[in-house]
């Protein structure tokens, strides 16, 4: 009898697109790389970089299919229980930066879908946001403390619906302008010239942007045996999904070409600023204008987002503190203090140096000039934070390459060593180099907080197990 549980390709393909692929990705990209310039960036980052990527998480969720604790407990079959650690740690710690952001987002959002303009918002005084941003932080933590996850529904209700809305975007913008064609569009030159990037410095300190964005795919590694024929329908169902992400990523960026000259976002700092923080909201809002519909879709889509940020921020707090802090491989490497769990089962130390660690990245920015900076500032900072976490995939990729006399899977990237070897090699070298270099930044608070912050984050996870070994050993 045929297996009607299996997962077909293009099944497999829809999966991976809602879990990778988002509209900020888009607004992104447009404005970071001036414009339509982008287009030629997202198809080499796509075929060097998204493709090899995807395709050996594939390879690494096929070998283990039963364990349910992701990069850490690949790690931990490949090599030792301290690379496990590290690798929990890196993802929870890139996790602080983001919690940080997502109550700034929810905010912007928030503001947008009530006032429905950018001004009020980035007219607040910077300390009086950032403080809202503490609170709605603290309430966030108060519900993860209690072992309550009462958004998860609506996040993935407010997910979907925004994720619609993105693909929507796409199809009504590029329809606007027969429907409504008296409307005020922006020229685009889709000449080879026009397409051709700046490489400059700013064009290299960006691109741990485009590596964020197209990151994460190893959420879907558990499905891989569940795909029909996983030897050719796991890489058929990624590489459709590579095609569908870029197909968005252009066509997201020729439709935003038509509303946003990109001579404008990149007038001035604080224009630049502003485009950054608000780019999507403006796009929806055009879009509205467009379709004689007033802010309709801009108030939907605002709504949509600032459920998600907040429902994101608590998923966020609980989740990656779970993984963490639950694994029974790493236990040993963290303090008893933060093993400790209240009536509800939930790591209540844990979530004390979330407040702690996120708290001061988001009063810190107190003293950043502007609302719609921090955003900007907080962009810039997961680019550099967030991808390091990818970094350790590629780790257990070249692990189990090296094993692959001991561990067998149904599934294999390639079947050439020195190619899976280069592959993996390339893939983490990129990474590192992204996020180096997306450190820099010619203001010098910006500069200093994408540096700091990680090396903090690093060294506390470099300090909990010489805290646990001497709890151990009474020295």
């Amino acid at each position: 009898m045929k297996d009607t549980k299996k997962i077909k390709w293009y099944a497999l393909a829809s999966m991976g697109f809602s879990t990778v692929w988002g509209f900020g990705n888009v607004v992104n990209g447009f404005v970071y790389f001036n414009g339509i310039q982008v287009i030629l960036s997202w198809l080499i980052m796509f075929a060097l970089y998204f493709i090899p990527y995807a395709l050996m998480v594939g390879e690494l969720g096929s070998a283990f299919k039963n364990e349910g604790g992701g990069v850490s407990s690949w790690l931990h079959e490949t090599t030792n229980a301290k690379l496990a650690y590290y690798a929990g740690w890196t993802y929870w710690a890139c996790h602080i930066t983001y919690i940080a952001s997502k109550g700034s987002g929810g905010l912007k959002a928030a503001s947008w879908a009530i006032f429905r303009d950018a001004n009020t918002y980035d007219s607040f005084p910077t300390l009086y946001v950032q403080l809202a941003t503490l609170g709605v932080l603290l309430l966030g933590c108060y519900i993860a403390s209690r072992g309550l996850n009462p958004l998860k529904r609506l996040l993935t209700l407010a997910g979907t619906t925004t994720f619609i809305m993105s693909l929507l975007y796409i199809v009504m913008m590029f329809a606007a302008p027969m429907i409504n064609p008296g409307a005020e569009y922006v020229h685009t030159d889709f000449s080879l010239r026009s397409l051709i990037p700046d490489f400059n410095v700013a064009y290299f300190t960006s691109l741990s942007i485009l590596v964020f964005a197209v990151g994460g795919c190893e959420k879907i590694s558990p499905y891989v045996n569940k795909v029909e024929n996983p030897s050719k329908g796991f890489p058929k169902g990624m590489i459709a999904l590579a095609g569908m992400v870029v197909l968005c990523a252009i066509l997201g960026t020729i439709a935003m070409g038509r509303m946003f000259d990109p001579a404008v976002i990149n007038s001035s700092d604080e224009a630049f600023s502003s485009y950054a923080a608000n780019g999507g909201y403006w796009a929806f809002q055009k879009l509205g204008q467009y379709y004689h519909v007033g802010d309709l879709f801009l108030i939907i889509y605002a709504l949509c987002n600032m459920i998600s940020q907040f429902a994101i921020l608590v998923l966020s707090i609980d989740a990656p503190l779970r993984m963490l802090l639950g694994n029974e491989h790493t236990r040993q490497f963290i303090p008893a203090a933060l093993q400790k769990k209240n009536q509800y089962g939930v790591y209540k130390n844990g979530i004390f140096m979330v407040v702690i660690l996120s708290g001061t990245i988001i009063l810190v920015q107190s003293f950043v000039p502007g609302a719609a900076s921090v955003l900007r500032q907080l962009t810039k900072l997961n680019s550099v934070c967030m991808p390091m976490r990818y970094m350790w995939v590629f780790v257990a990729y070249l692990a189990l390459r090296k094993a692959i006399d001991r561990i067998p899977a149904e599934y294999r990237f390639v079947k050439n060593q020195a190619v899976a070897n280069f592959f993996g090699c390339w893939c983490f070298g990129v990474t590192a180099v992204c996020c180096v270099m997306g450190m820099y930044d010619k203001n010098l608070f910006t500069f200093a907080l994408n540096v700091i912050t990680p090396v903090v984050l690093t060294v506390l996870g470099m300090i909990l197990p010489e805290i646990a070994k001497r709890e151990r050993t009474g020295k």
